[in-house]
């Protein structure tokens, strides 16, 4: 099935070079199916409205359109009801609301904030500007050169002054999946909630967020086959019900005169303004994508390849993998002796290979292993072992492209 895939995302019908496009950036941004496409083009063609607002026909189809979305969302996180689920425009976003919103009202000065050294930036700087204005801390655990979490740091972090966990469920960089019940049930033990950054997860693993136990759940559309510019946070109704609205505006008032304001109950109190409307649309339609693929043939389907790439690519003897967890998705992000990431990521452009190449917004990481930056290549549902067959030769291209060139 996995091989008549890639048919359904017309990117790859291009032919705007000598060489078909080869795509190992879905970590980055997933590509998107024609079904995508076609539900937000077909909402801005045949149903535009907004939403919440008018009483007529469209308007109501559009509302109710909307709000099947995020039924749909609390159905693929297992939420137990779809008020738990809040439209963002994005991972950011929901992590900025929980910092923002919770810890404004939460954190005061000698509190701790936990996250850990393989965060994303996005998972770092929020809590950073949240504890400069509440005087509270932000501490990191420790990981290993496996790249894994040190769960005995962790514990010896969590104490009475810790008030918030912040955790990715799947490194950006590594591709680690990390033990998030075993996380939550320690935090808790502590009386501490725990949000999770899954935006590496939503679009290759299974996600429950009841079996996890986590308090907070955030991911994009993008990196899940959707569009850009939508994003989710799940939140517990108890925890979210007591938190104060991030943005005020149309939307999420329940009552407004000028002397104050009251607020809507959720979700609506957290999406002030028109939402992207089309955009939750259409993560509708990438969540009917996956749905129809299946994420446990999708897991099955990357973790051969991830599996079959590492094979492959030990083949190259100056090509050393960073991270070696053995609990991960499909991710590798590696260094090529003597050779800068953004040279090979140039070289295999111009011959149809899109990687990545640089810190991957993980600067912290990137320290603890002693670089300034790596290659990296993330699968999607599209990808197949021809394809990293293609991406070793090429890297063996490069290497001999360049040999000359640093004088070994």
């Amino acid at each position: 099935m996995m091989s008549k895939v890639k048919q359904l995302f017309p990117i790859f019908a291009q032919n705007t070079s000598e060489f078909p496009l080869v795509y190992f950036d879905s970590a980055a941004t997933t590509q998107r199916p024609h079904s995508v496409i076609e539900a937000m083009n077909n909402f801005y063609s045949r149903g535009n409205a907004n939403v919440h607002r008018g009483i007529y026909r469209l308007a109501e189809q559009a509302t109710l359109a909307h709000e099947a979305v995020r039924n749909q969302v609390a159905k693929f996180i297992n939420a137990s009801h779809g008020h738990e689920i809040v439209f963002t425009r994005g991972t950011t976003e929901a992590i900025n609301l929980v910092a923002s919103s919770y810890g404004y009202k939460n954190f005061t000065q000698g509190d701790e904030i936990i996250i850990s050294t393989m965060e994303h930036h996005s998972n770092i700087v929020p809590w950073q500007l949240v504890a400069e204005r509440t005087g509270a801390k932000v501490v990191a655990i420790a990981i290993d050169n496996r790249g894994e979490l040190d769960l005995e740091h962790y514990g010896r972090l969590l104490s009475e002054r810790t008030k918030m966990v912040a955790i990715t469920h799947v490194s950006n960089v590594l591709g680690t999946i990390n033990p998030l019940e075993k996380i939550c049930k320690m935090a808790h033990d502590f009386g501490v909630p725990v949000l999770v950054d899954g935006a590496q997860a939503a679009a290759h693993l299974t996600i429950d967020v009841r079996a996890l136990d986590c308090d907070f759940y955030a991911f994009s559309a993008h990196k899940a086959y959707g569009p850009m510019g939508v994003g989710i946070l799940y939140g517990k109704e108890k925890i979210l019900d007591a938190m104060p609205p991030y943005q005020g505006g149309g939307g999420m008032i329940e009552r407004v005169t000028l002397e104050s304001s009251s607020f809507a109950g959720l979700p609506q109190k957290f999406e002030a303004g028109t939402g992207n409307v089309g955009g939750v649309i259409a993560l509708g339609a990438a969540l009917d994508f996956l749905d129809s693929l299946g994420m446990k043939k999708i897991m099955t389907h990357e973790r051969q390849l991830l599996d079959y790439a590492m094979e492959v690519l030990a083949g190259l003897n100056e090509l050393t993998a960073i991270g070696s967890a053995p609990n991960k998705i499909g991710i590798i992000s590696f260094i090529l002796d003597h050779i800068h990431p953004h040279d090979i990521a140039t070289i295999l452009d111009s011959e149809g290979l899109a990687l990545r190449a640089g810190h991957h917004c993980a600067m912290p990481l990137m320290n603890f292993f002693h670089l300034g930056s790596t290659a990296r290549i993330s699968f999607g549902v599209y990808n197949s072992k021809e394809e990293v067959d293609i991406l070793f030769n090429k890297l063996v291209k490069v290497r001999k492209l360049l040999r000359g060139a640093i004088k070994l």
